[in-house]
């Protein structure tokens, strides 16, 4: 058992994004301008291998020997999962909080955040529509994608991309946070490997959509916006987890 978490932990936790280098400085918006091809191989892949194992039945089988490895081992079922999903986003506010200043201010870190959630939750919700895979417990045909691996994974690279230019290991603690995520999410019967893949990938390749067009995005909509404040936290509605945004224009 152990090797398959080894496996899965390097599976989902090496990665090495190539963006172009910026000074620190909480004023102003610091981001990745420039479109890098190389940065879309490692989303690419994971989402690809995702979608061939929707039809590949050497990869449902694939799917289908973890689960059973998983069920032999008798995993507890928790739902810390529910909260490891925010906590690499929510890291971000924190550690500016507690005066260790990331790439950019509150106003463009926000605006980022919001862009990656609307094209993450969006995607998700039109795949999970569309393919209507069985989740591993039964429970539903929504298992594809994975919702909090992509998430979680949003989270990390956002974690990273605000903070790299601090220190690299901000950006690997959020990824494996993320991987934990993934694992929790196959252990408690939700989702299915190729589902946790393309989760993150997705996750992982919203964040970096939203740091390409965030210029763009800002000067059209945000132009006339000199001060932007607000309060990002988590809630749970009895039912629903998920990340509370408050912003006063």
């Amino acid at each position: 058992m152990s090797k398959i978490i080894i496996a899965l932990s390097l599976f989902f936790s090496v990665f090495r994004v190539n963006g172009q280098n910026a000074s620190i400085d909480s004023t102003g918006y610091k981001g990745d301008i420039r479109f890098n091809y190389r940065s879309l191989i490692i989303p690419t892949v994971l989402i690809g291998y995702g979608v061939v194992a929707l039809a590949s039945p050497a990869l449902k089988d694939v799917n289908t020997c973890i689960r059973k490895e998983l069920r032999a081992q008798h995993f507890r079922k928790v739902k810390l999962d529910n909260f490891t999903q925010y906590a690499p986003s929510l890291s971000v506010y924190a550690l500016n909080a507690f005066g260790i200043h990331g790439k950019n201010n509150f106003e463009d870190r926000t605006i980022l955040m919001a862009t990656a959630y609307i094209i993450m939750g969006s995607s998700i919700g039109i795949i999970k529509n569309i393919s209507k895979v069985k989740r591993p417990d039964g429970s539903n045909t929504k298992s594809f994608p994975s919702g909090h691996t992509a998430n979680a994974f949003l989270g990390a690279e956002f974690l990273y991309q605000e903070y790299k230019d601090v220190s690299f290991w901000y950006g690997i603690t959020g990824y494996v946070v993320a991987t934990g995520t993934g694992i929790l999410r196959m252990t408690n019967e939700k989702h299915w490997l190729t589902d946790v893949a393309t989760g993150a990938g997705i996750g992982i390749l919203s964040t970096k959509i939203a740091y390409w067009v965030h210029p763009f995005f800002k000067k059209t909509f945000f132009k006339d916006k000199e001060d932007l404040n607000g309060m990002v936290m988590p809630f749970y509605n009895g039912r629903e987890y998920g990340l509370g945004l408050s912003m006063t224009f």
